[in-house]
């Protein structure tokens, strides 16, 4: 009777010593399937999103030299008319992220800048000079600055940031979707992330 009770004893504890071997494979598959289906749509985000704009700007250009104190003035003046192609993108190649599979725990490190680029087209027009006070490379290098510098005020006032940055959530919201449907947590920096708006709030903290 003992052997046959022993032997009991024996038989279950294999059978509940498989079946927890089995549960634990079964656990680990299933945590690495959801590890890769994270990577892969990290990776599938993982592109350049643009936004694009365009600018047209008029500029007044003039410059005034005296000459033999104030008695003669040697002027120079240009008229230029700017068409500038503006692009925003992100290149989400750049983001940074840690993996706790352990504790099944997204951190997301770093987001990357949104890229600014201004392309101008220059138009010279009614470009006249006095012969003391000629147009040189000077001239030509300040007034592509100061274009540049009006040009970048007038992207700052528009929606193409906005646009960009909604572009940007769209993204980062297939995501937080993803980690949260599969049970993980998602963490920019030290906080948690319970939407995708958070991931952009956090990212301007950091920034400032």
């Amino acid at each position: 009777m003992k052997k046959i009770l022993i032997g009991a004893v024996i038989a279950l504890a294999s059978v509940l010593i498989y079946k927890s071997c089995a549960d634990e494979r079964e656990r680990k598959t299933v945590l690495q399937e959801h590890s890769m289906l994270i990577q892969q749509e990290l990776k599938n985000v993982s592109k350049l999103i643009v936004t694009e704009g365009h600018f047209v700007e008029v500029y007044n250009y003039k410059d005034s030299r005296e000459l033999f104190g104030s008695l003669v003035t040697a002027n120079k003046k240009a008229l230029v008319v700017v068409n500038a192609e503006v692009t925003i993108g992100y290149d989400l190649s750049k983001i940074g992220y840690e993996m706790d599979e352990a504790s099944k725990t997204i951190r997301i490190t770093e987001i990357p800048q949104p890229e600014v680029k201004i392309n101008p087209d220059f138009e010279y027009y009614d470009v006249t000079a006095d012969y003391f006070n000629p147009f040189n490379a000077q001239d030509y290098n300040a007034i592509k600055r100061n274009v540049n510098v009006s040009l970048s005020k007038k992207v700052e006032a528009s929606s193409l940031r906005k646009n960009a940055e909604n572009r940007l959530l769209s993204e980062l919201s297939r995501i937080y979707v993803l980690t949260n449907s599969l049970g993980w947590t998602l963490v920019y920096g030290d906080e948690g992330v319970d939407s995708p708006e958070k991931l952009i709030d956090l990212q301007k903290t950091v920034v400032d």
